[in-house]
């Protein structure tokens, strides 16, 4: 099989805000959405996986500015993320599409344990496959989870569904009227201005091994499908230069 014979897949990266809708807890509309539009994608030949944050529940960080202990809050966060996967997998599953939900803290009950061949068997196999639980140790995010977990199962890029925003500007849009949206964005440039992609030892990992991101907005109607299948939406980090939209 060539290179171009292969088929597309992809790591998705959804934040736990996108599930919760801005609130505590799992808002089922957009959630059901999300899944609506992962399904086309995948009856198209692409294979799915998806890294789900837990930030519509807990987050370490704010935890530990309350008083938790910053290992357990990190904890909490992670079994939060569970919950988004099983939710997640609930509205795939009913909309027809099969859906495994691999987690790195051990819950025979409820999924799997992450085993990268097995996921890869999975998404050979057409099935949908979510990763919980973080990379089951604190201090690591789910954005540099991402990044691990698409290199570990040959992903051929990571797409960063955002809120709010459709990609990355060079200002906060909603603060500045004179941002521009970067089509291109180089991983160096991302560092150094500080934009606002993911966590910087995430980029960093992703810098190191020339894995491409994408980045674009959750709200548009079909963005998800359309990111998934390969279409230019928001703005491509990778090593070429970097070109804000005319």
């Amino acid at each position: 099989m060539t290179e171009s014979d292969k088929p597309r897949r992809v790591l998705l990266k959804l934040s736990g805000e996108a599930f919760g809708g801005g609130k505590v807890g799992i808002d089922t509309h957009v959630v059901r959405r999300i899944a609506e539009e992962i399904v086309p994608a995948v009856q198209q030949g692409v294979q799915v996986a998806i890294v789900v944050g837990g930030g519509n529940f807990f987050r370490g960080a704010e935890l530990q500015q309350a008083g938790i202990d910053r290992s357990r809050g990190d904890y909490m966060g992670m079994l939060g993320t569970v919950m988004n996967c099983l939710a997640l997998q609930d509205f795939l599953e009913q909309e027809g599409q099969s859906t495994r939900v691999q987690t790195a803290i051990t819950m025979g009950q409820v999924a799997e344990p992450y085993i990268p061949l097995k996921a890869i068997r999975h998404l050979e196999k057409g099935r949908v496959v979510i990763f919980g639980a973080g990379a089951g140790m604190p201090y690591f995010s789910t954005d540099t989870v991402s990044i691990q977990r698409s290199l570990e199962i040959h992903c051929d890029e990571v797409l960063m569904g955002k809120n709010g925003v459709d990609g990355v500007y060079t200002a906060d849009p909603r603060k500045d009227s004179n941002a521009k949206r970067f089509v291109t964005l180089s991983y160096n440039r991302a560092l150094v201005d500080n934009l606002a992609v993911m966590d910087a030892s995430a980029l960093s990992m992703a810098r190191d091994n020339r894995k491409l991101i994408r980045v674009f907005g959750l709200e548009g109607e079909g963005n998800v499908t359309r990111a998934l299948v390969g279409d230019e939406i928001g703005t491509l980090v990778s090593t070429a230069e970097s070109r804000v939209a005319e």
